[in-house]
C-alpha cells in the first residue's frame, strides 16, 4: 500500500515536530492507513484538529484519531482519542501491561523503543470502527490474539 499524499497543512504540522517525534508519528500515520484499508472503512480524511494531524472515517463509522507530541512529555508520541468514548478504558483494561496511557484521552508511545504495532493496530481498528461497532450489542472485546 502506498501512503496517501499528505495535505500541505498536515505536512507542515508534521514538519513542526522534532525529528524523533516526527519519525514515530509518521510511522503511526502509516499504521492508521494500513489498518483503515484492511478494515475497509471507506475514505480516510486527513486533516488538522487542534493543530495536530487527525484521521476521520467517512461516513462516520469511526472515532477521530489524532497524533501529536507535547513538550511536557518529550520522550513520547501521543495517540489522542475522543475522551467521550470508551476506547481508552477498553484499551487500558486489555493492554495495561503493554501500553502507557494519559488519563482517558491518550496512548503514549515511547520514541526510543519499537512501537507495539500489533497492539496499536488493534487500537486503531477499534477507533476506526467505534460508531459502527457500538451499535452492535454487546461490544466486541479486544483480543491481541486476533
Amino acid at each position: 500500500m502506498t501512503l496517501a499524499s499528505i495535505p500541505p497543512d498536515v505536512a507542515n504540522a508534521y514538519d513542526a515536530f522534532p525529528a524523533p517525534a516526527r519519525e514515530r508519528l509518521m510511522h503511526l500515520r502509516g499504521l492508521v492507513f494500513v489498518v483503515a484499508e484492511s478494515l475497509n472503512v471507506g475514505k480516510l480524511t486527513e486533516t488538522l484538529k487542534w493543530g495536530e494531524p487527525a484521521y476521520l472515517t467517512a461516513p462516520r463509522i469511526g472515532s477521530t484519531i489524532r497524533l501529536g507530541w507535547k513538550r511536557k512529555q518529550p520522550d513520547h508520541a501521543a495517540i489522542f482519542l475522543n475522551c467521550q468514548t470508551t476506547l481508552i478504558g477498553d484499551f487500558r483494561a486489555t493492554f495495561s501491561d503493554e501500553l502507557t496511557f494519559q488519563g482517558n484521552r491518550a496512548i503514549l508511545v515511547p520514541l526510543e523503543n519499537p512501537p507495539p504495532d500489533t497492539i496499536l493496530s488493534l487500537c486503531f481498528g477499534a477507533a476506526l470502527t467505534y460508531h459502527r461497532d457500538k451499535r452492535q450489542k454487546p461490544r466486541p472485546i479486544l483480543n491481541a490474539e486476533q
